[in-house]
């Protein structure tokens, strides 16, 4: 093959390569940005499940702590009306004792019966004050007690919806722990070669290194790659409750000018659209839970400029997400 041939045969390759239609990648880029807001999305709505389980266990306190104050409430008035009852009693004794000094001194000094009736009607006054006080004490107390039934009601009604949905986290917390031991276990070869799994605010984490997957600067997968990545399919295949989101990592070093990837953007992107396509086949998981982002260079693990830091930060990351769609029905109805 003379020079003249070789030549030639290249300029075919590389018009053929660079003839990717312009609407494809359109579709790809715009379907990233998609599903990067549905990604913020879920991200905002499980901050907000969090930051409103906070604020419950903070309301079943405060209601502990009145529920506790009208106890004591309680008890205080209670002691009162006691006391004012034996008082009462007092005056009753005492008025029976002046109502027969008062009939036996009828016949008596004219001014001690005087003295004697001013003393007797003195007692009546007080008297009635301290019944009127009474029955405001016990109209009081009986209203306290409708206000304490209430609130026990209403708090009882919380507690029982916040033990719902924490038996629902817990539900979850250990759905994420029997996922991650079933991951590990289809993926027991590869962990330690380029693949890890391990578990973040409460979901299981796939990390592969590109040693494992790509060859670099490429986005297709390399054979060993493809048998990691079908074992897992078979883990997410029986798992449906779990929603699946692929992302692309690479280092700080540009593309070259001139290369059919445009920079690490695309590469990063391409390489998670290829790790989708790898779920897929062959397998009965619904596309719907597939999700597949690219981040290029901005969410190292090492931010050093290293080549070991480098070789870090060009990853692919699975992340497995239990569907919260049990906890967002309680918290509609809430």
């Amino acid at each position: 093959m003379n020079r003249i041939t070789i030549f030639l045969i290249t300029v075919f390759f590389l018009v053929v390569t660079a003839c990717v239609p312009m609407q494809r990648f359109k579709e790809v880029s715009k379907k990233s940005n998609k599903l990067e807001e549905e990604r913020d999305r879920m991200i905002s709505e499980n901050e907000k499940l969090s930051v409103e389980s906070i604020e419950m266990k903070a309301a079943k306190q405060k209601f502990i702590t009145e529920r506790a104050r009208f106890r004591e409430d309680s008890l205080k008035h209670f002691e009162a009306i006691e006391l004012l009852k034996k008082e009462n009693e007092k005056l009753n004794r005492k008025y029976d004792d002046l109502s027969s000094s008062h009939e036996s001194l009828l016949q008596g000094n004219a001014r001690e019966t005087t003295r004697l009736l001013n003393q007797l009607q003195s007692a009546q006054e007080d008297l009635q004050k301290k019944e009127d006080r009474l029955r405001a004490l016990e109209s009081t107390v009986s209203t306290e007690r409708q206000d304490i039934t209430r609130l026990r009601a209403e708090l009882e009604a919380r507690n029982a919806k916040l033990n719902e949905l924490e038996q629902i986290l817990y539900r979850k917390d250990s759905a994420v722990v029997a996922l991650k031991e079933s991951v590990s276990k289809a993926l027991m070869g590869f962990e330690g070669n380029g693949l890890s799994v391990h578990t973040k605010n409460g979901k299981v984490y796939v990390s592969l290194d590109e040693k494992l997957l790509f060859k670099t600067g490429s986005t297709t997968v390399d054979p060993k790659g493809i048998q990691a990545l079908q074992k897992l399919s078979k883990v997410l295949e029986a798992n449906r409750d779990v929603n699946i989101m692929i992302e692309g990592h690479t280092d700080d070093v540009p593309f070259t000018r001139g290369s059919a990837i445009k920079d690490n953007w695309d590469l990063s992107v391409m390489r998670a659209t290829s790790v989708v396509r790898i779920l897929l086949e062959g397998s009965k998981i619904d596309p719907v839970r597939l999700t597949a982002a690219g981040h290029g260079e901005f969410m190292p693990v090492d931010p050093s400029k290293t080549t070991e830091a480098r070789t870090k930060n060009r990853r692919t990351e699975i992340i497995l997400t239990p569907k919260l769609d049990e906890l967002f029905k309680i918290l509609e109805t809430n």
